[in-house]
């Protein structure tokens, strides 16, 4: 990634909160269903890593996501995720609420997705994302498309973005440099 982004939000100040889509954000969308049942997803660890990033830098992140799976809950606990939000059909209903949590407004939500049940909040966030491969009505409505696409680092380089553009970003690397222990 360049040190200058195209699009960085002119409220990059005011984002506080990043919420996530899962499938097709976190994952690349494909769900494995070994035969015994077990459903099995693959996450970017540079998405982790990103997440932990944003966390550092003092903000909360959240997954909103309209399946439920054991597997979601066991990756957001193993990263500290702040809220998880598990078989939503009214994002923009789960968000709200969230943002009402979080004593926020939708200015101060970045929001990644990548399909239609994402649309709506995407539309409403004040730095609405969508991934390299989101369908065609997402991207039309967001701020930002990544280079690269859901499940393959889309987070950590949306992460790297807004934080490069608030100054946050080479402190955070700093602490990856010299003995190596962050």
């Amino acid at each position: 990634m360049s040190e200058t982004a195209p699009d960085i939000p002119s409220n990059k100040d005011k984002i506080q909160l990043l919420l996530l889509d899962c499938d097709g954000v976190l994952t690349d969308g494909g769900v494995t269903w070994s035969e015994d049942g077990i459903e099995h997803k693959t996450f970017n660890i540079r998405d982790g890593l990103g997440i932990k990033l944003w966390q550092q830098a003092g903000f909360q992140v959240g997954i909103v996501t309209g399946r439920s799976s054991h597997v979601v809950q066991w990756r957001s606990n193993e990263l500290g995720v702040n809220f998880v939000r598990q078989g939503i059909r009214d994002k923009v209903k789960a968000v709200s609420e969230l943002l009402a949590l979080c004593h926020l407004g939708w200015d101060s939500l970045a929001y990644i997705g990548d399909d239609l049940p994402d649309l709506s909040v995407i539309q409403r966030a004040g730095f609405g994302v969508a991934v390299a491969d989101a369908c065609q009505e997402v991207q039309e409505v967001s701020d930002f498309t990544t280079q690269l696409p859901g499940g393959k680092g889309a987070v950590r380089e949306t992460v790297e973005v807004l934080l490069r553009s608030r100054g946050c970003w080479e402190n955070l690397v700093l602490h990856y440099q010299g003995n190596g222990i962050a």
